[in-house]
């Protein structure tokens, strides 16, 4: 069985009808998070004008992306300044709830659109790379923390645990999404698939042709629409700024690149390049089911008795307080399945909770 729905979300019919769904490319403000909520803000009459029914946004929008910051560290020590830097970015951070998220979530009820949102997220004094779910409805719906920072993100975020991998019901849309280089975990991608999604959202900086490439092949294989948000963000000359060693001062640090694909693989709108704006297309979800006719990646072209995975979903936390339980560990003892693991059969996946 598939999760149960989002609260305060209908459940569909059938997995029929026409929508739009839209990317909207922007890039993170210079002057901080409150500025780059204003820009997004700035979109409302847009979005309601297109009848979005959902709008996907690029990675790390809130908060940012410091693409060429190395945050002062050499391998084997830090530098002060490094320190400074990442203090500056963690006040830059969004609590979830928090204020920013209450604004979004009121522009989602007002447009009648659901959102994905690119956030850097505070939580303690550790940093998460995190895309945030909004419905109408309900309004905050939902997270997915970023599993694998890439390279040296490692540096400034925490990893995410399989707690936050939900799909998101509203109406007949079904999405879910997975953060820039997310989306090349294959054993990620399956398990999203057998949640029964109907659109893969992804968040994203990067602007590499070879990602078009991978958005295609997504949507073809997961037989899903797919939508990709991808930021832009000037170059250092058009910025004043210095720039990272290696890179061309003339070019821009994120050139854009969002994009909207049918299950086929076949490109709808996109990919947007060098500017801002709503990228949508109108999408038509009885196209699903025609196109998983040949196709199903957890159904008829599965192989449960050959290939099989398991996801955990528990949560992962670092100290966990009560009190000893003094009865015997039967599930040590028998290696079955403690009693807060319950075992949700989907065919080639199953999920322990």
């Amino acid at each position: 069985m598939w999760p149960a729905p989002a609260a305060g979300c209908p459940p569909p019919a059938a997995e029929a009808g026409r929508c739009v769904v839209a990317a909207l490319q922007l890039g993170s403000h210079p002057q901080g998070k409150q500025r780059t909520l204003q820009a997004v803000l700035g979109y409302e009459a847009a979005i309601a004008a297109a009848k979005c029914r959902l709008v996907v946004m690029p990675e790390a929008l809130l908060g940012g992306y410091p693409k060429g910051k190395s945050f002062g560290t050499p391998v084997g020590y830090r530098l002060q300044e490094g320190r400074d830097e990442f203090a500056r970015y963690y006040e830059n951070a969004v609590d979830v709830p928090g204020p920013e998220t209450d604004a979004l979530a009121q522009l989602s009820a007002r447009t009648g659109a659901a959102l994905v949102v690119g956030v850097v997220e505070r939580d303690g004094h550790t940093l998460y790379c995190t895309a945030v779910y909004f419905t109408p409805a309900v309004g905050l719906a939902g997270k997915h923390r970023k599993l694998v920072p890439t390279g040296a993100e490692r540096l400034i975020w925490g990893q995410g645990d399989g707690s936050t991998l939900p799909v998101i019901q509203c109406g007949p849309l079904r999405f879910a999404g997975a953060v820039c280089w997310e989306n090349h975990m294959p054993l990620l991608r399956m398990a999203m698939y057998a949640k029964g999604l109907n659109v893969w959202c992804a968040p994203t900086v990067d602007e590499r042709d070879v990602w078009q490439c991978s958005m295609r092949h997504i949507a073809h294989e997961g037989r899903c629409f797919v939508v990709s948000a991808v930021q832009v963000q000037p170059s250092p000359n058009e910025s004043n700024e210095e720039a990272p060693p290696g890179w061309d001062p003339s070019r821009p640090l994120i050139n854009g690149g969002s994009v909207i694909v049918s299950p086929l693989g076949e490109v709808l709108a996109g990919p947007l390049r060098k500017e801002e704006g709503l990228l949508h297309a109108e999408i038509d979800l009885a196209d699903i089911v025609k196109s998983r006719y040949d196709f199903d990646a957890v159904g008829h072209y599965a192989r449960p008795d050959v290939f099989s995975l398991a996801v955990d979903e528990t949560p992962r936390q670092t100290v966990k307080f009560g009190k000893a339980d003094a009865s015997p560990r039967r599930d040590v003892a028998t290696h079955s399945l403690p009693s807060t693991l319950t075992p949700r059969d989907t065919g080639s996946a199953v999920f322990l909770r």
